[in-house]
C-alpha cells in the first residue's frame, strides 16, 4: 500500500483554471468524485463555462442541494453551500461544483438575507427551477433572475427554513395552528 497522496486529476479542473487565471478555486475528491469549490460571485460564470465549453460539456444538472454546516465538527469557509451536480453524457464524467454562503443576520427567523443569494441557474439548466425552489423553501437561500422563487415544500407563509439546523426538531407550534383541510372541507 502506498503512502503517496492522490492528487486530483479531473479533467475539467485545468480547464477550469485556464479559462479562469485570476480566479482562486479548491478543489476536493472523496470516494473518486470530485468537487470543485468557488466563490459564489464566481458560481454562475463558472457554471455556464462547464456547460458551454466543447472540451466539458456537462449537459446534464442531475441536482442542486443546500447544506448547513452549523456545529459541523471539521472547520468549514461558511454555514450554508449549495451543491451543483453536473454529468457530462458526451464525455462519461461527473463533477460537483459547491459554493458556500455565511448569513450576515440571525438565522432562526425567515428574514430576507442580503448574504444568502446566488445568481439562479435556470437560465443554463431549465430544470434547475425546482431544485432551487427546494434549496430556497428548506434553507433560506435566495437565487437571483430565478423565473418562479416560491417555496415548494411548504405553505406560502410558513415562518421558517425548517432544514437550517437551528431549527428546532419539533418545529415551533406550525402543525398545532395549522387547520387540517380533509375531502369535507370547503
Amino acid at each position: 500500500m502506498s503512502d503517496a497522496k492522490p492528487t486530483l486529476d479531473h479533467p475539467a479542473l485545468p480547464l477550469v483554471k485556464e479559462a479562469f487565471p485570476d480566479k482562486k478555486f479548491r478543489a476536493t475528491e472523496f470516494r473518486g468524485l470530485t468537487t470543485l469549490i468557488v466563490d459564489p460571485a464566481d458560481a454562475h460564470a463558472v457554471l455556464e463555462f462547464l456547460k458551454n465549453d466543447e472540451r466539458t460539456a456537462f449537459n446534464f444538472l442531475s441536482d442542486v442541494s443546500g447544506m448547513d454546516y452549523l456545529n459541523y465538527p471539521a472547520q468549514t469557509p461558511a454555514r450554508f453551500a449549495v451543491i451543483y451536480g453536473l454529468i457530462s453524457h458526451t464525455n462519461d464524467n461527473r463533477l460537483f461544483v459547491k459554493t458556500f454562503l455565511d448569513p450576515s443576520i440571525d438565522t432562526s427567523g425567515i428574514e430576507e438575507d442580503p448574504a444568502l443569494y446566488l445568481d439562479s441557474v435556470c437560465d443554463l439548466w431549465p430544470g434547475a427551477e425546482w431544485p432551487e425552489r427546494e434549496v430556497f423553501d428548506m434553507f433560506g437561500i435566495r437565487f437571483r433572475n430565478h423565473p418562479d422563487l416560491r417555496r415548494i415544500l411548504t405553505w406560502r407563509d410558513y415562518p421558517a427554513h425548517p432544514l437550517r439546523k437551528d431549527y428546532p426538531l419539533r418545529g415551533r407550534g406550525e402543525r398545532e395552528a395549522y387547520r387540517v383541510v380533509d375531502r369535507t372541507s370547503t
